[in-house]
C-alpha cells in the first residue's frame, strides 16, 4: 500500500491552487444528499427498466412468435446486435467523459437522446409488411438503433451517480434507492405489458405490441426529464487533465478493482438474462401456464426490490466483497434448485423465484456502488479521473452477457428442435428447464469465484478518499460527517 501510494503521488499532477480548483471541490462534493435528489435520481431507472426489462422478458418472444422470425434467426440477430452495441459503450462514455456544458457532463444526455431511444424502441416493436429478409433487416436496423440510443442516455447516467457524492455510503445508499425504482419498473412492465397488449390490440398483437411500447417510451421519457430538472454534479476531475481516450483505456485495463467487476458484470448478466428470456418458454411450454408470467417476473422484482433498499443495511454491515460473494452463492444454490421442482408446485416455483430476487437484488445497487469506487482508486492511482468509460466499460461487459446467454438459448432451442407455437417435445421442453435452473447456477458460481479477486476493502477506499481530498482541497465524506 505505501509503495502504491508513492507511486500514485509521483504521477499525480499538483494540486491546483485555489483560484484554479475544480467548482465540485470542497465540502459540497462529500455531502449527504437530500431525499428529493436521491428519489430524482432513482426515478430515472425506473424508466430505464420500461425499456431493458420488454428487451429481456418479451422481445425474443416477440420476434419469434409475433414478428415471425425463426428462433436460431432471432437469437442471432439479437446476439450480433448486443455485441455490436456493447462497442458503442466506452465510445459513449469518452463522450461523456468529454462533455461541456453548462448542466454537467453528464446530466445533459438524459435530455438529448430521450425522445430519440422513444422513436427507436417503437420501431423496434413494429412489424413491418416485408418478406422474410425484409424483416430481418428491419429487426437488425431497429434494434440497433434503439440499443444505441439506450447507451447514450444510460451510460451518462450510470457516471452521474458518481459524481453526486464522493461518499461511498452515500453511493451505496443513492444505487440501493436506484434499484427500487428499477425493480418497481420492472414488475410494472412484466405485470401490465401482456395486459395492454391484449387491450390496445384489441386482439391484434402486432398492434398491440407497437402502442405499448409507445406508452412505455412516454412516460420513460417524462421520468429522464425530472432525473435532469432533480440532480446535481458536485465531483469533476482535475482540471489540468487532459483528454486521451486510449490512455482511459489503459488505466482501465490495469485497473484489478475494475477488472474484477467487469468479469463479474460479464457473468452475472448471463445469470440473469438466462432464466428471465427463459421464463415465458417456461410457463408457456413447460407449465403450460404462460399467463402466470405477468405474476412470476412481479414476485422476482417485487423481492429484489425489497434486496435493494436493503443494501445500504448490509453494506453498513457487511464490507462489500463478502457481501457480493455471499450473495451469488446463494444465487446459485436457489437456481439449481429450481430443477428439481416439479412443474406442478407452483407456489414452490414462486417462493424459489422470491428468494432468487431478495438474494440478487443488492447485486446491482452494490456494483454500481463498487464502480464509482473504482473510479475514485483510477484518479487516486494515476491522477486521471475517467468516470463515465469506468461505467461505460462495465456495461459492455454486462451486453456482451447478455449477447452470450441470447446466443445460448437459440443454440439450445435450435439443438433440440424448439418449434414456435407447438407442443415441445421431451429434449426441447428439458432445455428450456436447464436454461431456468442448472446454467444459471453455474454462472451465478463463477460470478462468486470472479468477485474473490477485488481488493478493494472499506479501510482503502477511506484512505483513498482521504488523498483525494487533499489533492483536491476539499473535506472528506469522514469530516462531513463529523461537522
Amino acid at each position: 500500500m505505501p509503495q502504491d501510494q508513492a507511486r500514485a503521488a509521483a504521477r499525480a499532477p499538483a494540486a491546483p491552487a485555489p483560484s484554479q480548483a475544480a467548482p465540485p471541490a470542497g465540502a459540497a462534493s462529500a455531502a449527504r444528499l437530500g431525499w428529493r435528489e436521491r428519489f430524482a435520481y432513482g426515478a430515472a431507472d425506473m424508466g430505464f427498466n420500461l425499456y431493458w426489462t420488454n428487451v429481456a422478458t418479451f422481445l425474443l418472444i416477440f420476434y419469434t412468435d409475433v414478428f415471425g422470425l425463426q428462433p436460431a434467426a432471432a437469437a442471432g440477430m439479437m446476439s450480433a446486435v448486443k455485441l455490436l452495441n456493447a462497442f458503442t459503450d466506452p465510445l459513449i462514455g469518452a463522450c461523456a467523459d468529454r462533455t461541456r456544458s453548462r448542466y454537467g457532463k453528464f446530466r445533459p444526455w438524459l435530455v438529448w437522446m430521450s425522445v430519440p431511444l422513444a422513436g427507436a424502441a417503437v420501431l423496434t416493436y413494429t412489424t413491418p409488411g416485408l418478406d422474410g429478409d425484409g424483416r430481418l433487416a428491419w429487426a437488425y436496423g431497429t434494434y440497433f438503433l434503439m440499443m444505441a440510443c439506450y447507451t447514450c442516455v444510460n451510460i451518462p447516467y450510470n457516471a452521474l451517480s458518481g459524481v453526486m457524492s464522493a461518499d461511498p455510503q452515500e453511493r451505496a445508499t443513492l444505487n440501493g434507492l436506484r434499484f427500487v425504482f428499477a425493480f418497481a419498473g420492472s414488475t410494472l412492465v412484466t405485470a401490465a405489458t401482456p395486459l395492454l397488449v391484449k387491450t390496445i390490440g384489441a386482439g391484434d398483437e402486432v398492434r398491440g405490441w407497437q402502442l405499448t411500447m409507445l406508452a412505455w417510451s412516454v412516460a420513460a421519457t417524462v421520468l429522464f426529464g425530472f432525473a435532469f430538472l432533480g440532480t446535481r454534479e458536485r465531483v469533476a476531475p482535475p482540471p489540468a487533465q487532459r483528454s486521451n481516450v486510449w490512455r482511459d483505456v489503459r488505466d482501465l485495463a490495469a485497473s484489478r478493482p475494475w477488472m474484477v467487476l467487469f468479469f463479474l458484470a460479464l457473468v452475472v448478466m448471463v445469470t440473469i438474462t438466462l432464466r428471465t428470456a427463459s421464463a415465458a418458454y417456461y410457463f408457456k411450454y413447460v407449465v403450460g401456464r404462460p399467463e402466470l408470467m405477468a405474476s412470476f417476473v412481479p414476485t422476482y422484482m417485487i423481492a429484489a426490490a425489497a434486496g435493494a433498499a436493503a443494501t445500504p443495511l448490509l453494506t453498513r454491515r457487511f464490507d462489500k466483497k463478502p457481501l457480493m460473494i455471499g450473495l451469488m452463492s446463494i444465487t446459485a444454490v436457489l437456481s439449481a434448485a429450481f430443477y428439481f421442482v416439479p412443474p406442478t408446485q407452483i407456489w414452490l416455483l414462486f417462493v424459489l423465484q422470491g428468494c432468487l430476487g431478495f438474494a440478487l437484488g443488492p447485486k446491482s445497487p452494490l456494483t454500481f456502488a463498487m464502480l464509482a469506487d473504482a473510479a475514485d482508486y483510477n484518479a487516486w492511482k494515476t491522477g486521471r479521473r475517467a468516470t463515465a468509460m469506468t461505467f461505460a466499460a462495465a456495461t459492455f461487459a454486462q451486453k456482451l452477457g447478455t449477447a452470450l446467454a441470447v446466443a445460448t438459448i437459440g443454440t439450445i432451442f435450435a439443438a433440440l428442435g424448439y418449434v414456435p407455437n407447438a407442443v415441445q417435445d421431451e429434449a426441447s421442453s428439458g432445455g428450456i428447464l436447464w436454461l431456468m435452473s442448472l446454467i444459471p447456477a453455474a454462472f451465478a458460481a463463477a460470478a462468486a469465484l470472479v468477485m474473490c479477486r477485488y481488493d478493494l476493502d472499506a479501510a482503502k477506499l477511506a484512505r483513498i478518499g482521504a488523498d483525494l481530498a487533499a489533492r483536491d482541497n476539499r473535506t472528506t465524506p469522514e469530516q462531513e460527517r463529523k461537522d
